[in-house]
């Protein structure tokens, strides 16, 4: 009976070892062939190829295994046939751009520019990979493009590039402008160049002839006022004649000529860079408390209300006082000449940051957005009610900028406008 029963019992084992074998081989390979395919589609291939099995079950989830990879790999290639049509879209673009354009990447090291860019800086695809300040030999601009990656600003108007191309002296004028995620991630930056060469050889011979014929016109005007001077004092004609009213015109007509000249030579000094600033204490509540004083009278003619409107406390800045009241008076002779009867003016200065804004803001017609770009440029005059040379703006901006700051409009049609300078604390 035990060698029976010991029989029976390696029978079983043996039927039970060749019964799991036979299972784990139905089952076990089709498991680890479908564990295997899904590592591979993990790492992005989805090119799998599964066996077929005698198991009913696993054969169902081998080949619904297989129709989600095919899936998958037809997504995929839509997917890199549109990033692809995007990235072409997006280079044609670019090379068709008239500026130079660099793409800088999250660490300041470039990464594509445009064929423009190429022709300006002489470069070829070589200096990708390099930082900007290097491959252009400005350590400055890395401190800029530090600052625009972290979300920053620049203060003021970056200075000229001057390279020598091609054995070519060029000049190149630039921004820096960050490039951000909706979330507002900042990804890298891009860097705009224009060719401005033509532009400021033409500025510096224009400047150099405004200043000598400023200068030769000077002297017979000043010998003229003299002679006119001494004319008048000595002929004598009856009150409301008509001789009187000519003298009267020839007087202001010159006095107008004079002022027309010292402004162009003023103008040619701060761009030649000749113009040296006298610094000292200035509050600027005395500023435009002066300010409103001195166009009082103008404004009541035409019964402007003048406004003043100061935000506490204001601090007080280093600055040229005489330059600045310049810049107001020739702001609120604007604002006055533009306001129509009954209108009003306002006068504020407020604390922004380590900035004091201070403007001068009319009620009268506005300017047209498509004449605000060129208010400050010389020689320019916009508007229904033109008057002068077109050099007033364009001397007060000189003026803020020599001060470290910066001078802009606001302006809508029809709802007044809003000169402002930023001036540095």
């Amino acid at each position: 009976m035990s060698g029976v029963l010991g029989l029976v019992a390696l029978a079983v084992l043996a039927l039970g070892f060749f019964t799991a074998h036979g299972i784990a081989r139905r089952f076990g390979q089709p498991i680890e062939a479908l564990a295997s395919a899904a590592d591979q589609v993990g790492l992005g291939n989805f090119d799998v190829t599964l066996p077929v099995t005698s198991a009913l079950e696993i054969n169902q989830l081998t080949k619904r295994f297989g129709l989600m990879a095919e899936a998958l790999r037809e997504h995929q290639a839509t997917n890199v046939d549109e990033l692809l049509a995007g990235q072409q879209r997006l280079q044609a673009v670019l090379d068709s751009i008239d500026d130079g354009l660099l793409i800088i990447d999250r660490q300041g090291r470039l990464e594509h520019l445009n064929p423009v860019a190429q022709r300006q800086l002489g470069w070829d695809d070589s200096r990708t990979g390099s930082p900007l300040g290097e491959a252009l030999q400005r350590p400055e601009l890395d401190q800029q493009l530090h600052l625009i990656l972290r979300g920053g600003s620049l203060e003021r108007v970056p200075e000229d590039l001057h390279l020598e191309i091609d054995k070519e002296n060029r000049v190149l004028t630039y921004s820096l402008t960050p490039v951000c995620r909706p979330d507002g991630q900042i990804l890298g930056a891009v860097m705009v160049l224009h060719d401005v060469t033509e532009q400021r050889a033409f500025e510096r011979v224009r400047s150099e002839f405004v200043l000598r014929a400023s200068h030769e016109l000077r002297t017979p005007v000043t010998g003229m006022h003299m002679a006119f001077g001494l004319l008048k004092e000595r002929v004598k004609f009856p009150e409301e004649s008509r001789e009187g009213d000519l003298l009267d015109t020839i007087g202001e007509e010159m006095q107008r000529l004079t002022q027309l000249i010292n402004d162009l030579l003023n103008f040619s000094r701060y761009q030649s860079g000749q113009q040296k600033l006298e610094r000292s204490v200035c509050a600027l509540d005395d500023l435009l408390e002066r300010a409103r004083v001195r166009h009082a009278q103008a404004a009541a003619a035409k019964q402007i209300e003048l406004q003043l409107e100061l935000g506490s406390p204001l601090p007080r800045i280093q600055a040229d006082i005489a330059q600045l009241d310049r810049v107001m008076d020739n702001l609120l002779d604007n604002a006055i000449r533009h306001t129509p009867k009954n209108g009003n003016i306002r006068l504020q200065a407020r604390r922004h940051g380590e900035r004091v804004i201070v403007s001068v803001e009319d009620s009268g017609e506005g300017i047209a957005y498509s004449q605000q770009g060129r208010i400050f440029e010389p020689f320019v005059q916009v508007g229904r009610k033109k008057g002068g040379a077109g050099l007033g703006l364009a001397l007060c901006k000189e003026i803020v900028q020599l001060h470290g700051g910066r001078m802009g409009v606001y302006s809508r049609p029809e709802h007044g406008t809003q000169f402002y300078m930023a001036l540095p604390v």
